[in-house]
């Protein structure tokens, strides 16, 4: 397609999914008649986040859901013709994983199982393995889950694969640590649009950030939903509290033209990066080493 219409939403979503499938209802119909081409919902918008990232209890866990049972049909319905990205908490037998979905009427695009963990998510989820790329009516897509967009190589796997718009879905709160008293001041702010702005512009794509607002827990979530050009521009984006950021792209002609004189994929010197895979080969050998000598 040409023009695409690209929202991002920044909203309270908790643990009742049927409420959560109601709201999302009213927004898909609303955003359809807006032409919305398509739509990025947080991380965890059916079933809610963790209430504390650090010690999660056990007995609060979001509900899992099968990923394909009938919450997820639901969804296909509702969305129609438009492209939808959504954050769940993912059923695989005895395993839970933080995922999302990406659907249309016609049925499920692509998965994502969030691959980083932060601080105690682990006691929560298990870790997702890839990252993907797929094909979606407004162009081959990507995902990413919270602590996903701080590691580079993340974006730059689904770019790589022939991702031209990233969907960054999150339930990324406010710093637990080093608090600030105002939401604009606070490190983890500054860190959420950092990291959309830089994932969009090294790779030269188009991304589309989502995330949860409100409180949950000890956990305050920061909002501000974006859509940011291949050039690292934002195009439209919220602040803290609930809403909606709107852009109208032609996601082929501004991947093309970011990458017109500079190709940063195709300029790439893969064979000086000594270092990327070996590290963690370097560190589990010396774990291993330890292991065998006790």
């Amino acid at each position: 397609m040409a023009t695409a219409r690209i929202a991002a939403v920044a909203g309270h979503f908790g643990a009742d999914i049927a409420r959560a499938l109601d709201k999302l209802a009213g927004i898909m119909e609303r955003l359809a008649a807006d032409g919305v081409d398509l739509l990025v919902l947080p991380d965890a918008t059916l079933g809610g986040y963790l209430g504390d990232l650090r010690n999660p209890d056990p007995a609060s866990l979001p509900e899992a859901i099968d990923p394909d049972g009938p919450e997820i049909r639901m969804l296909c319905r509702m969305a129609g013709p438009m492209t939808v990205c959504v954050g769940y908490a993912e059923a695989d037998g005895p395993r839970r994983y933080n995922a999302a979905v990406c659907l249309t009427g016609d049925g499920v695009l692509g998965r994502h199982r969030k691959v980083h963990q932060p601080a105690g998510e682990h006691l929560a989820y298990a870790a997702g393995d890839r990252f993907t790329a797929f094909d979606t009516p407004v162009g081959r897509l990507g995902m990413l889950i919270d602590y996903d967009k701080t590691f580079p190589e993340a974006a730059r796997t689904l770019a790589l694969d022939g991702a031209r718009t990233l969907a960054a879905l999150s339930a990324w709160p406010a710093s637990v640590t080093d608090r600030a008293s105002r939401m604009p001041n606070d490190r983890q702010a500054r860190l959420f649009d950092l990291y959309d702005q830089a994932r969009a512009a090294e790779n030269q794509v188009v991304l589309a950030s989502a995330n949860q607002t409100g409180v949950t827990g000890n956990l305050r979530f920061l909002g501000q939903a974006k859509v940011v050009g291949p050039g690292g521009d934002i195009l439209a984006k919220t602040w803290s509290k609930g809403g909606l950021a709107v852009a109208d792209v032609d996601v082929d002609a501004e991947v093309d033209r970011a990458r017109r004189v500079l190709r940063h994929l195709d300029e790439r010197r893969t064979d000086t990066y000594h270092n990327l895979l070996r590290d963690k080969g370097v560190r589990h050998e010396a774990v291993v080493g330890r292991e065998t000598k006790r």
